[in-house]
This record gives structure tokens, sequence and C-alpha cells, in this order.
């Protein structure tokens, strides 16, 4: 029998947007806190959630319960659960609660052999073992539970994630229906959220594209395409009618302005037409569309087709899916008998390949407009995903607004939220196609960490930011990643049509982090190394120059040299049969003359010093990209620096900033130099810094796993553990003599 909760809105030390609901059932009638509106659906008791250890089968009880918002933990100890020391804490998902959406497989364990559970099942685990998208590891054991509390619960949980859903009983709506009269954004987020006319007027003019670009209107109320954003750019030349032509598409949309004039365009495909009448009136639209955007030798536009001559998202697909499995580890058995094929393993999925790609084509397109003064137009079926992606990164690269956070946020929301980038099928949220649930967000964030890793400075972010901002692509409580388009939100929130009379849904966003982290959790989310751009009084700025002045330098030749062999002419039929559907075989950037400039744009910027308000280039070359270590390896306890890693090390600094700005404080008070000042507090997030390790802000020491002296798949016959475990010690101490 499902059983409800008692949802008491208005409870004394609740959080604004949450509420304590009371489980009657229990005998201790225990107060717990969920957010307002969420309604428990199963429970089972008698729960023991297991360590991540072999054959020690230690654990916690406690009850595990199922709501239309997570799955969550209740242990029967609070004081082994809630540790003091995880100081990182989210305050809207807990260190044993895993959001529905955030479920990737489900596990049961039959007579010690692991099974994927879905679908009504005939027999029921002894062991439920979840695998998360932010690969956490969770493990049950049901030996001591109740045979109808097993059945329930376990039933319950492979419906409630794995069933198909409809948009509207996603619990975002539900929050936002709760919650309506008491959500309150936070004054200090200052994100462009592109929703409005002027907010694109302001991007023209920060841009100093407004002299070649307009903001359009023409689809206010979605009426030309449910597709695009109620307002975009368009090149200024272009009539307001070609846009209504094919509903959006083959228009050249405005993404971003360089400094020189130039500018990147994305651009999505005409409809595929078998009809060759309707071909010509298409192939006829494209080419006056192409006359107004290239006007040599003035305006010279050079075309990226990312449909046919780039990555596929079956291959992303298939290489995140392979590379995920590498830190979805059950066990320190698993760990280290898969340890030893490590190197192999990695390199089989073409993860970091496929990064190493990416990046290589954003600095292919970022020396075309650079170096070369091009316009790029980038081609897609439906200028979604891989335009996202690239049109990104060229701008996280030449645009230092983008590297603040404010900026990065704004980047996000032109690029990907309205830029149309379908989060609700990539994210498979509603759970209705597999083969569309493509991590191609994540793959931008992992190529703006290797950015971060290897320009620190540059960014006023930090890798927690982006590791937390992956983690909250599965929160259903931000409207963000919920939905495929502008129009799909604002169609289901109440702000389009008229046949709704009731008050439009306040929907919170993900960029109000006080949702989520207190100030001084927030504080992680901040490099302290990050080089702000110094602010010249006017005598100074009088013959400066804010541009790439060391690229604008360089010995590249033929810029703007007058086309040979008809190129710009190949460059329109390119530009016609790519979006007509039709591919060709010779594509003009693979072309020896690209990869000449390329390799020589790339070779002297890194030959130079780093102006971290200037052009930023990552290096590309094999060992230069590396796994994203916190995201991939926070929830592995073997895989842990103990006293070390970067985040322990920025820890270090911010603990250093604050003293300093302590003692900063002391010295500007007067009439305070006879009486001794009490001595500052650390913040609390930085206290026993001494005891960190990699993990953290995750975590801090977790327990030290007994690895082998030899980490092969077949270690164990080498000895016992606990002998292993005493040679290790030994060796240890030897080295340490």
């Amino acid at each position: 029998m499902l059983w409800k909760a008692t949802v008491l809105l208005g409870s004394v030390e609740a959080p604004l947007g949450f509420a304590y609901c009371v489980f009657p059932e229990n005998s201790k009638e225990d107060f717990f806190l969920f957010p307002t509106g969420e309604q428990v659906l199963c429970e089972a008791s008698t729960v023991l959630k297991y360590v991540q250890e072999d054959s020690s089968q230690h654990g916690v009880y406690g009850r595990l319960v199922c709501t239309d918002f997570k799955i969550a933990f209740l242990g029967d100890d609070e004081s082994a659960l809630d540790n003091d020391e995880t100081q990182f804490k989210n305050k809207v998902i807990g260190e044993n609660d895993i959001t529905l959406h955030c479920v990737d497989q489900i596990y049961g364990v039959f007579d010690e052999k692991k099974k994927t559970l879905f679908g009504q099942l005939k027999k029921y685990p002894e062991k439920l073992i979840i695998h998360c998208k932010d690969l956490r590891v969770f493990q049950f054991c049901l030996r001591y539970t109740k045979e109808e509390e097993v059945k329930r619960i376990v039933s319950g949980i492979i419906h409630h994630t794995q069933a198909p859903k409809l948009l509207k009983r996603l619990f975002l709506f539900s929050y936002a229906t709760a919650a309506q009269n008491n959500t309150v954004t936070d004054p200090k987020n200052h994100t462009v959220m592109f929703d409005t006319l002027k907010d694109w007027c302001w991007e023209l003019e920060r841009t100093k594209g407004n002299m070649k670009y307009k903001a359009v209107s023409v689809n206010e109320g979605y009426e030309v395409c449910e597709r695009l954003p109620a307002y975009f750019v368009v090149p200024t030349p272009l009539p307001e009618e070609n846009v209504q032509r094919f509903q959006g598409h083959g228009i050249p949309i405005w993404c971003w302005s360089c400094h020189n004039g130039s500018a990147l365009l994305k651009m999505s495909a005409l409809p595929k037409e078998q009809d060759d009448g309707i071909l010509q009136i298409q192939k006829g639209f494209l080419d006056r569309i192409y006359k107004t955007i290239h006007r040599p030798p003035y305006e010279i536009v050079k075309t990226e087709d990312l449909s046919s001559n780039f990555l596929s998202l079956q291959e992303i697909q298939t290489a995140y899916s392979k590379f995920k499995q590498l830190f979805l580890i059950d066990n320190s058995t698993e760990f280290w008998d898969t340890d030893i094929k490590w190197f192999s393993l990695l390199e089989s999925s073409s993860w970091l390949d496929i990064i190493r790609r990416c990046l290589k084509k954003a600095i292919e397109i970022t020396e075309c407009m650079e170096a070369q003064n091009m316009n790029v137009l980038l081609l897609e079926e439906n200028a979604s995903d891989l335009c996202c992606l690239i049109s990104s990164l060229v701008q996280l690269m030449m645009d230092p607004h983008c590297r603040t956070r404010i900026g990065f946020q704004s980047l996000i929301q032109k690029e990907w939220v309205m830029g149309g980038h379908c989060f609700l099928d990539r994210c498979n949220h509603l759970r209705q196609n597999d083969k569309e649930e493509v991590p191609v967000f994540l793959l931008f964030l992992d190529c703006v960490w290797q950015l971060v890793h290897q320009h620190p400075p540059a960014f006023e972010f930090t890798e927690t930011y982006l590791t937390v901002l992956s983690d909250s692509l599965y929160i259903p409580i931000f409207s963000t990643f919920f939905f495929n388009s502008p129009h799909q939100k604002d169609t289901n929130v109440g702000r389009e049509g008229h046949e709704t009379q009731s008050k439009p849904l306040n929907l919170l966003t993900v960029w109000d982090w006080s949702v989520q982290f207190e100030p001084k959790a927030q504080t992680l989310l901040k490099n302290p190394l990050y080089v702000e751009k110094p602010k010249l009084d006017k005598g100074q700025r009088k013959g400066m120059r804010f541009k790439h002045q060391r690229q604008l330098s360089l010995p590249l030749t033929q810029s703007k040299s007058s086309p040979k062999r008809g190129f710009f002419r190949e460059e329109t039929d390119h530009l016609i049969k790519n979006l007509l559907g039709k591919r060709i075989s010779k594509l003009i950037n693979s072309s020896d003359e690209l990869q000449d400039n390329f390799r020589e744009f790339y070779d002297s910027w890194h030959s130079k010093p780093t102006d971290y308000h200037g052009l930023l280039l990552p290096h590309i070359e094999g060992p230069e990209i590396k796994v994203w270590a916190q995201r991939y390896l926070r929830w592995i306890p073997e895989a842990q620096i103990l006293g070390g890693g970067q985040v322990a090390t920025m820890s270090k600094l911010l603990e250093m900033m604050e003293e300093v700005q302590s003692l900063q404080e002391k010295i500007d008070e007067k009439h305070h130099s006879q009486q001794e000042a009490p001595q500052a507090e650390a913040p609390c997030l930085l206290r026993n810094s001494a005891r960190l390790s990699s993990l953290f802000p995750f975590a801090l020491l977790q327990r030290h796993s007994s690895k082998p002296v030899l980490p092969t798949s077949g270690w164990k016959a080498l000895g016992d553990e606990d002998d292993l475990a005493k040679q290790e010690d030994e060796f240890m101490d030897l080295g340490d003599v």
C-alpha cells in the first residue's frame, strides 16, 4: 500500500521552498526535510546501505524511500550518515539522495549474480545496486527487509525511474505549483537570459556587432518557428520575410562578433525534398541568402558543415557509454581488477579523442576569424547540438567576458537554452527514447574543464563550479535543463496562449546558486587565482587598443587574397548541397592550406606569453587532454590523493585570502591599537584543511583501501588480502627511511 506524507507548509526553520514531511506509519514519528510539493510513493525499512568495501558487508541500517522527486536513504543512526566533515553540502540533494532523473541503471543481485532490472519482476533481488548519472554507486541489502516491502520498493523504483513520462508529470511542475508564492530570485544574479529583445541588443552592442547585424522580433509568439527563440539576430541586409519562408531553416543566425569585424553564424538545413521543382526553389533561395552574407572582398564567409564533416551524435553516445563504465565501480575488487587495464580501456573509449577533436575544430574556426578575418558559418541539420558546442567553445577562447561566471552563464543561456538544444531529449528526462540520449552538453563542460585546467587564472569560476553545474542537469526543480526549446517552456508554464487564466508558473533557474549552496559553500565556486582585468584611468587608456595584438601580428599571408580556382563558388555549392541534404566528398576544411594555417597559428600563439584577457587556446596534444578527475573520480575512495589534489591546493589559497582580508580589516580599524583583537576564525569550509584529499570538497578523508602490491586481475592468487596489505605497509615503511 502506498503511504502518504503530510506536507506541513510554513514549518518553522524550513528553508524557503522546503517543508517537513511527517511519516505517519513510522513508530518514531520522525520529521524529514523535503522540497515543497514532494510526495512519498513507497518505502522499505530495515535496509542495509553498504559502504564501498569488499567482503566486510559493513553498512548502516535505515529506510529506503522513493518519492516523486528522489530516492532517499534515511539512516536509523543519523550520526553515522550525517558527517559534519562533509561541509560542501547541497541544500536540495543530500549525500544519500538520488533524484529520479539521475538514475542511470538498476541492478539486482540474485544468488551472487548481478542482473539488470527492468519491467515487471517475477523474482526480487536480495541486493539492489543503483548506478547514477553523476557516477555515484549505491548498494542496498534487502535480506532483512520484509518481503512485501521489498516488492514494493523495488517495483516502485524501477517504475518511477524507467517508465516513460509525460512532461507535465515531471516534479518540476509539482514543485513550481507548490512553491508558487514562495519563490524568490537572487538579486545578485545578473545572468543575461536572452528572453527579451533588449538582451540581444545589449549583446550586439557589447560585441560591436550592431553595425552589420540586427535583432528581430519576427518570431514573437513563435508564429514562424517553434524551434527558434522569440528574438534572435540576423544580418542587416536580410529581409525579415525570408525568415518566414522555410520556417527559419536556411537562415544565417548570428552568434557572436569578433573585435576585427568577423562574425560567427549558424544555420539549420532545409527540409529534404525529392521534387526537383522544390529543390530548384530551395537552391535559388539559398543562393540569394548566401549573397547577402558573402560579398568579397569585404565580407568573406567560410562554411563549416558539422553534420557531415565532424563528429556524429552516435560517436559521442558510444564513446561516453564506454567511458563512464571506468568510473561506475561497485567495490574495491572491481577497481583493482580493472586498474592494470586502465590506459587501454581509456583509449578504447575514444572520449578524450572526441574532446581533442572538438577543441581542434574550435581552434580552426578561431584561426579563420582571428587571423584571416573571415566570417564562419556553422551548418547542422537543426543547428542545436554541435553548433551549440562549437560556437560556445569559440566564444570562450576569443571573448574574455565569457570566462567570467556571469558571462559563462549568459553564454549557456544564449547558445544552449535559447539556441534550442534539446535538453529534455538529450538527457532523456522523460525516458521515452534512449537513442536520443547524447551527452552533448556534458561534452562541452568537459572541453571547458580542459581550458580551465590548462589556464586557471583566465577563468573566474572553478572546476567545482563546472562539476556542480553538471550535477544540476538532473535536479528537476530548475527549468534551465528540462526543456527542448523556449517555445516548449513558455507553452507549458502558461506564458503562451489565452486559454489559461491562471498565473504563469515562475520556474527557478539553475543560476541562482543560493538555492543549492550556502554563501560559504559558494566561495568554492569562485576562482581565487582569477586575474581580473585591470581598471585604467583616462590617461592610461590613450593609445591603447584592447585587441589580441599578439595574434594580429602573426605572419599569416593571403588573409585577404583574391579567390583562386573558383574557391568561393565551390563554397557556395558546398553550402547549398549540404543544406539540401546532399554530401560531397571533397571538403574545404580538410585542405592542406587550412592545416598549414592552423599549425602556424597554433604554434605561434603557444610560443608567446599568455594574455589571460585576450585570445586563449588550449594545448591539444595527446597528453594534454586529461580526465576530468574531480567529476569522474570523486566517489571512488581508492582514487583519492591523501592531503593533496588541485582542489585541496585551492582551499589553502582561499584560507590564506581569508586571513589576509581579516588582517586588512583589522589594520583599517581605528582606535583599536591598544586592545588586542580576537583572532579571526577560519571559514567553516576550510577547517581541518590538513585532512583534505583530492575528493574535496565532495568528501574529506575516506577510508584507506587495501590495494594489492601487484594490481592485476589475478592478484588474489598471490595471497590473502591482509597479507598483501601488510606487505604494502612494509614497503611504505622502507620508503620513508
